[in-house]
């Protein structure tokens, strides 16, 4: 399984995901699931996917045309006029694989091969933009109404950002209430593990202005998850009492 967010700020973009990956209880890997493209001055683009990790390995080096020598190689997310342009680009790359390895694999393929990617960054002369790419190649894009996005295991984590989101806090805040969601994840689900990667971009910088691994040994992460304990303890303490009704003899 997998967890990745997506949120957008008044001040820029900060995403965070996971990087485990299992076929069992006793097979399970660490794999990147947030990859990067920029061009200094002119675009950041990051890519973050879930689902199954052999369609999205394919999707990733086909934007990179892996399959071809270097000198022959053209990412095409790199000359997108718009970050528009840059999700049909990603969508149609992903349902065509999809669709092919579906077809290759007959009726035991279907529904064996889906994946859903989150799309964000920002092109020199227009807004920073989030996407969310679904299987069937189409996809939505970020608003003030719906301000962030989550792939994979998504229901822990999603009452935290819900309850904290604001669209004019910090960056450093907004990575505070990401690692808040993805601590509660974790606790609640053994699929989605450390080590988690961490990006943000802040607005008109076209770069990842901060990139960090975030592993077991932490010391901020591991104060958050501390301290969000003891304060989820101190505030249930703090709610008022139920009473059961007394009794008439």
């Amino acid at each position: 399984m997998t967890y990745c967010v997506g949120m957008k700020l008044d001040k820029g973009l900060v995403l965070m995901s996971d990087t485990r990956t299992n076929s069992g209880v006793d097979n399970i890997s660490v794999f990147r699931k947030m990859f990067t493209w920029q061009v200094p001055g002119d675009r950041i683009i990051t890519v973050m996917t879930a689902g199954n990790l052999a369609t999205t390995q394919a999707v990733i080096s086909q934007l990179e045309e892996r399959t071809k020598e270097p000198e022959n190689r053209d990412n095409a997310l790199l000359k997108s006029p718009t970050m528009f342009q840059v999700a049909t680009e990603v969508g149609n790359l992903m349902r065509g694989i999809i669709s092919e390895r579906q077809d290759a694999n007959g009726a035991k393929g279907r529904g064996r091969f889906t994946a859903s990617i989150i799309v964000a960054g920002q092109i020199q002369g227009m807004e920073p933009r989030l996407f969310m790419v679904y299987p069937e190649g189409n996809f939505i894009e970020a608003s003030l109404d719906t301000p962030f996005f989550q792939i994979g295991e998504t229901k822990y984590g999603r009452p935290i950002i819900i309850r904290g989101y604001d669209r004019h806090m910090s960056l450093e805040d907004g990575v505070k209430l990401l690692m808040v969601s993805f601590d509660s994840t974790l606790k609640a689900n053994l699929s989605v593990g450390l080590p988690l990667d961490l990006q943000v971009i802040a607005r008109d910088t076209f770069e990842a202005g901060h990139q960090h691994r975030v592993t077991h040994e932490d010391p901020y992460f591991q104060a958050i998850s501390s301290s969000w304990g003891d304060a989820l303890k101190n505030a249930f303490h703090s709610l008022p009492d139920y009473a059961f009704p007394k009794r008439e003899d």
